[in-house]
């Protein structure tokens, strides 16, 4: 099985919106969530199935990265702890999941479920919209557990748009 995490986009701190959980993504936001997106699809990282926070800001990073695959949002998800973000994982079904939730839980989540962290700078402190994908070891959903996860790939969006920037 497969399980991607991903953090928000970065979002727009200076949208008056009334409240945290209605706070949109910015212009960065919105360029950052579209080149994730297609980084997932040029790797291969479908998901299957994806868990999302109903903060407007996961929602809408994840209607950008343009990805066709059924969706719950959790209401639990939205500024989650590491064993919430696992709790909702252990539900899930299909062979590759995608969480999208925000931090400071999806850093913890990422760093507990990983046997060894990838030897990226950014890895701990996770950046809006960065990405780890990890091959988890498990019969089913419902058995994962922290430290299953084998990395196989982590990015962040400033180093994928460069990337995609240079080769253009």
């Amino acid at each position: 099985m497969r399980l991607i995490a991903m953090r928000h986009a970065k979002s727009d701190w200076s949208a008056e919106t009334g409240s945290d959980h209605a706070r949109p993504l910015n212009d960065r936001g919105v360029k950052s969530a579209k080149a994730m997106g297609d980084w997932l699809r040029a790797h291969g990282y479908l998901p299957d199935l994806v868990l999302c926070s109903t903060a407007t800001r996961t929602r809408q990073t994840l209607d950008f990265l343009a990805l066709e695959a059924p969706v719950q949002f959790e209401d639990s998800l939205y500024h989650a702890s590491a064993c919430t973000m696992l709790d909702s994982v252990e539900g899930a079904t299909g062979d590759t999941v995608l969480l999208i939730g925000h931090n400071p839980g999806m850093a913890e989540f990422a760093r507990k479920m990983v046997r060894t962290p990838p030897a990226h700078p950014r890895f701990h402190d996770y950046p809006t919209c960065a990405t780890l994908v990890m091959e988890i070891t498990a019969p089913d959903w419902a058995s994962v557990d922290f430290g299953m996860g084998e990395v196989l790939d982590f990015a962040i969006p400033r180093e994928v748009i460069a990337q995609t920037e240079k080769a253009g």
